[in-house]
């Protein structure tokens, strides 16, 4: 089994073996990503509502040490203001906005990449396929990494084989969360993805061992098979995702359970605009539920975050969307919009938990900046109580070689 120490092993070995001479000068760019953003809360479980002004600034130096070779520090900043729960400053009065004030290392890894195969070792960010399962939380100021050893391997062109060892993840609560679990998890987490692409089409199968060292009823053993595809003409056609998957206990899990998940999703392209319709299925037994806590989870069942932990009944996630872009002169085909419509029930009890409509406008700006503005609105069943969350954003990334 593997552990820090042969983490930390790992990255001295490589940094020994890579094949750099002295007179080699690394290429170095400089990355950033500086988001401002305001979030406001209006959750009539609470009696004042959140208004949260948060920046973000996430920069970092990327090196090309030799060919095959690259390496890159980052760090991360988050500063605020505004009334809010942001679960580290203690004004559990007002609605939670998980972005709290911090200052953390965000990513430190070494890695080599050929034709066939590669390795990437330290603090990384990690997304497979649709980030269900496992992602970085991008939508958060706070991203989601984790010290792990990536393996990759593509024996063919159509075939890619990853595997992924997790020792921890830092959660986008940051390192300042008051509850010391919303900080960071030690893991023992084995990941495999394989991944088949033919054309328009994707077959994946997956094996996600989650092993959670601090939280025992965390851990999950997940097997499941992805399809995707699409048979566009001339930006006209029928699209699909379809995705099932059998999750049970694992490691020193104390429950013992055995749920299933799936997801249908027929969508149709024509004039620019994609409309789809999906059911999401996580299934429950009134005990235990299908859960997914390393997930980039602001992406299912609605952005209001209603279900970023999957109620024990389980989880019926119906839904109608449509996204597209639009604009006029200078600004043609620059507008990017979506709208989606949500309905939540319970695997087990008949429960209707409520429904959800999202919307969305993206848009640029001059200077090459980004805006966003976006809408979530929950209305309450049988779960939570009504919500509605309204972003307004502001967003610049960029890169710069140095001079070498």
């Amino acid at each position: 089994m593997l552990s820090r120490q042969s983490v930390y092993l790992a990255v001295a070995c490589l940094l020994a073996t890579a094949p750099l001479r002295a007179a080699d000068t690394p290429k170095a760019t400089f990355e950033w990503d500086l988001r401002l953003r305001h979030e406001a809360v209006d959750d009539a479980a609470f009696a004042h509502d959140a208004q949260a002004t948060t920046a973000r600034l996430r920069a970092g130096v990327r090196l090309a040490l030799a060919p095959g070779w690259s390496a890159l520090l980052e760090g991360e900043g988050v500063a605020g203001s505004g009334h809010y729960n942001s679960g580290a400053n203690g004004k559990t009065a007002y609605p939670t906005v998980l972005d709290p004030t911090s200052a953390e290392l965000n990513q430190a890894w070494i890695g080599w990449s050929g034709a066939q195969a590669g390795v990437t070792v330290g603090r990384q960010r990690i997304v497979l396929d649709n980030q269900r399962w496992v992602g970085n939380v991008g939508w958060r100021q706070n991203e989601q990494t984790f010290d792990a050893v990536e393996l990759r391997w593509r024996p063919t062109a159509d075939l890619t084989v990853r595997y992924d060892w997790l020792d921890k993840v830092h959660r986008v609560a940051s390192d300042r969360a008051l509850n010391p679990l919303a900080r960071e998890r030690n893991l023992d987490t084995h990941l495999l993805n394989v991944a088949w692409t033919r054309g328009a089409q994707q077959w994946v199968g997956y094996a996600y061992l989650h092993d959670d060292r601090d939280v025992a009823s965390a851990s999950t053993a997940t097997y499941g098979l992805r399809w995707t595809g699409s048979l566009l003409h001339e930006g006209r056609g029928l699209g699909w995702t379809a995705e099932v998957a059998r999750q049970s206990d694992y490691a020193r899990n104390p429950a013992h359970f055995d749920h299933t998940y799936w997801l249908l999703e027929p969508s149709w392209t024509q004039a620019g605009v994609t409309v789809r319709a999906g059911w999401e299925h996580l299934g429950g037994d009134g005990l235990t539920a299908v859960q997914t806590p390393l997930a980039t989870l602001h992406a299912f069942n609605g952005w209001d975050d209603q279900f970023l932990v999957t109620p024990a009944k389980g989880l019926e996630d119906r839904y109608l969307g449509a996204s597209g872009k639009f604009g006029f002169g200078t600004l043609a085909g620059k507008l990017n919009w979506a709208l989606t419509w949500h309905d939540y029930r319970s695997d087990t009890g008949g429960l209707h938990y409520g429904s959800e409509w999202n919307a969305s406008l993206g848009f640029p700006l001059p200077g090459g900046l980004t805006g966003l503005v976006k809408l979530a609105d929950y209305r309450a069943d049988a779960f939570a109580r009504n919500n509605t969350k309204i972003w307004l954003q502001v967003e610049w990334r960029g890169k710069q070689t140095l001079a070498r």
